[in-house]
Parts: C-alpha cells; structure tokens; sequence
C-alpha cells in the first residue's frame, strides 16, 4: 500500500468546514499526526521563500540605556502632529467594526504610513470562535493587503486545521502593527503605541472564546509579561477575560524546525482551552 499523500492545509480546511456544515462529529488531528504535521511544516518550509518572511521579526534584544541628549520628535510623532483630526485611543475605543476598519485604512499615526503600501487590517470572520494575532505585516502581506499570506500563511492554515478550525469561517486574523515595518525590522514602541488601540477595538468587537498569540511581540503585548516567548507559551494566560495561549510565529518555524514540536503542543493546549 502506497504512502499517503501530505495534508493539504487549503484542502483540509475545506473538509473539516463541510463536516461541520453537515454537524459531522468533530475530527481533529489528533497526537498521533504530529509527524504528519511535523513534516508538512518542513514541506511547506522547503517550498517556501527564504528571505523576507511575513512578520518574521527578529527576537527583542535587551539595549542599556545611557545618559544623553533628548532625541527630536519620532516620524511617528511628527506625523500625528501633521493630523490634529486623528482620533485618540479613547475615540477608537467606541467605534464600530466598519468605522474602525475605515480609520485604520487612512491611519497616519506613525511614520509608517510614510513607507506602506496597504494597510493590513484583517483576514477571516469577524464573528469568529478564535483569534490570531501576528505581530506586523511582512512584504507579501504589505503588497495584498491581508495577513499570514505566502509560505507562513500555508503553515498557520495547517496550524489551524490541526484544531479543526479555518480562516474562512471560525477564525480572525489579525496584526499588532497594521503597517510593514521597513526590512521586516522589530516593531518600535511609539509604532506599538500608536496601533494597539485598534487591536484591543478589535478584540473587544469579535469578543471570540479565545486568543492565539503568534510571535514576542504579539505575546508580551497581550499578556503584559515582558518575558521571552519561550517563558511565556505553555500555559493559558487571560486577556480582558479570554482565554490566550502564546506560541511561536509560523515564519519562525520555517527558519527554526526545532520549535515545531513545542508549536504542536501549543496547539493541543488551545484545542483542550476550546473543549472547554
């Protein structure tokens, strides 16, 4: 008997959707696939671009600081003095959904509206079970406008289906950082400050029964730990009420195969948080 063929995520998705449009009783992919699993992540890897990852950002490095001169006013900064009609934090905290998608595609908050092509606002159902939340959009993304496309979009797709969800119907996607970082460089903090209103907006507008945290910056953010993703995965956290587990960025898996094994336990974690 031949081997069987590798899971394909788009494929996969759209079974387990038809399942459930059928009330077919759930199917997961259960512990003993995480080979399977395993090696689709090195497939997709192989597969996929080496450079430029979506949001693959490099891990926070700790910088001492020291003494000096008061620097000028950020881009960041310059550019929200240039827009006295911006809406603060507390404005985007009462919007609607499609008013607060509207601000966020003319945002001019940061320098980073000086460097974007599109702004990446959202992917998926916005009433949906689960939440992922990246950290910021990478060159693929900045050039479609939506979120975890090309080969980290395959592999979060196949993170998803693992779980016996999908993008198309029972999950949200989005970024802490609306805008593409020039160079996929680490989010800045005026950059974080300036977004993470429409982030929390968001969150509280899907209201969904858990949250997934991809990536440092995703995590730190949302559990409010300032501690490396690897002291923060492993158990559920809560934000505002919701159950939040933390694990690795699929960019990260493409470079790192050696955090797959722990991303599969993440993932068993947020289907145990989703059970129930």
């Amino acid at each position: 008997m031949g081997a069987r063929p590798p899971l394909d995520p788009t494929e996969l998705a759209r079974l387990l959707r038809q399942r459930r449009e059928l009330a077919a009783p759930a199917l997961f992919l259960g512990a003993t696939t995480r080979d399977e699993f395993m090696a689709r992540v090195r497939e997709i890897g192989a597969a996929g671009p080496r450079e430029d990852q979506e949001g693959a950002t490099a891990p926070p490095r700790a910088v001492k600081s020291t003494p000096g001169p008061r620097p000028g006013p950020s881009a960041g900064e310059r550019m929200a003095a240039r827009t006295p009609n911006e809406p603060e934090a507390g404005d985007r905290a009462e919007m609607d959904y499609d008013t607060l998608r509207d601000h966020a595609m003319t945002c001019t908050r940061c320098g980073l509206a000086e460097t974007r092509n599109s702004v990446v606002f959202s992917d998926g159902n916005p009433a949906a079970r689960l939440v992922v939340v990246g950290e910021a959009p990478g060159a693929n993304e900045d050039r479609t406008g939506l979120p975890f496309v090309g080969a980290a979009g395959k592999l979060l797709d196949l993170m998803l289906a693992s779980v016996d969800l999908s993008r198309e119907d029972s999950v949200y996607i989005c970024n802490v950082l609306k805008c593409r970082p020039p160079g996929n460089r680490n989010p800045q903090a005026d950059e974080i400050q300036a977004c993470s209103p429409f982030l929390k907006r968001q969150l509280a507008l899907v209201r969904p029964e858990a949250l997934l945290a991809v990536g440092t910056f995703a995590a730190q953010l949302l559990t409010g730990r300032d501690r490396p993703l690897g002291r923060l995965r492993g158990e559920v956290h809560a934000y505002e009420g919701i159950p939040l587990v933390v694990t690795y960025h699929p960019a990260a898996l493409l470079r790192n195969s050696g955090w797959v094994r722990p991303t599969w336990d993440d993932l068993q974690l947020l289907r145990q948080v989703m059970d129930g």
